[in-house]
């Protein structure tokens, strides 16, 4: 039989635990004839009962296993801590506030048996407010436009992904984890399941809109050079544009020299140029930096899908 490992990271969710653990136990329940499944909770620095509640879970279920991190890391920090020790043939990721509804594992399961090497969760619908629907569009089309990758649209974390996808996942050393962007980097057969996203069951969000900021910063950054780009762009515009106005400038002294200020011409257009040549340096050097960035990441280069050769000598 194979094994499913189930990924929750956990951030103040006592009132959701109960019922996400009968939720996750009638899913395991009708997987059990194909699977065997692990319960992997991290939780990330708890203020409420919730490490209390899973710890009576793993008294009374041997599927159940808790990770606690030292102190709050972060949403991210902790679904990649679930990773890395979870020991299994597929790992589901999803969110512990039921906004993930547990039911749809079995498709992503169904969809991984056909032969993706990745199945993530695309929101068909989500019961969210209107700030939050659009932020979300408004973010995603962002990153469709600048990312260099592919990232899917209205997906999140909640995924299942095959051994060797989780193994080059573990590759990844970088710090600002971007996970979503991260899996879709790595290539493989990548399908989505789509389903309904449901409203949080209870208790309030661990995504302020401080973090989701930060999260998009680091989807933005993580995977795109282009602000650094843009300042290229728009130090050649300025260097063009103060070449262009010196010469109006120089042309507009020789034909009517009476309609310029004594001296102006002279200092404007040396701005202007002295301005456009630091622009265009800046955007040189944050060329260099973008590549700098890049390779301080830390990223494997490739992932082999299949490697079959014969004996080597």
């Amino acid at each position: 039989m194979k094994s499913l490992a189930f990924v929750l990271p956990i951030y103040n969710e006592q009132d959701n635990i109960p019922v996400l653990y009968e939720r996750l136990r009638g899913v395991a329940d009708g997987l059990a004839d194909r699977f065997t499944c692990e319960f992997v909770f991290v939780d990330d620095g708890s203020r409420d009962r919730s490490l209390a509640l899973l710890r009576e879970l793993r008294e009374r279920d041997d599927r159940v296993s808790v990770y606690a991190l030292a102190r709050n890391k972060g949403h991210q920090i902790a679904v990649t801590a679930g990773i890395d020790v979870a020991d299994a043939d597929a790992v589901i990721v999803m969110d512990s506030d039921l906004q993930d509804p547990p039911e749809v594992a079995v498709d992503l399961v169904a969809a991984w048996e056909d032969g993706a090497d990745v199945a993530y969760a695309k929101r068909r619908t989500r019961e969210d407010g209107f700030f939050k629907r659009s932020s979300a569009g408004f973010f995603y089309w962002t990153l469709s436009k600048l990312a260099r990758i592919e990232i899917p649209r209205d997906t999140g974390d909640f995924r299942l992904m095959d051994r060797r996808v989780v193994e080059e996942l573990r590759r990844y050393p970088e710090r600002n984890r971007f996970l979503r962007g991260m899996v879709a980097e790595i290539g493989f057969e990548q399908r989505a399941v789509e389903f309904d996203r449901s409203a949080r069951h209870a208790g309030t969000t661990g995504y302020p809109l401080g973090k989701m900021l930060k999260l998009a910063a680091d989807g933005i950054l993580g995977f795109s050079s282009f602000p650094l780009r843009l300042i290229s762009a728009i130090g050649m515009i300025l260097a063009v544009g103060a070449g262009v106005w010196t010469v109006y400038l120089a042309i507009s002294r020789l034909v009517n020299p009476e309609s310029v200020v004594e001296g102006w011409t002279f200092l404007a257009a040396g701005m202007f140029l002295l301005g456009g040549i630091q622009m265009l340096m800046l955007g040189v050097l944050g060329q260099y930096i973008g590549r700098i960035y890049e390779e301080v990441q830390g990223r494997p280069l490739y992932a082999f899908k299949v490697a079959d050769h014969g004996r080597r000598s």
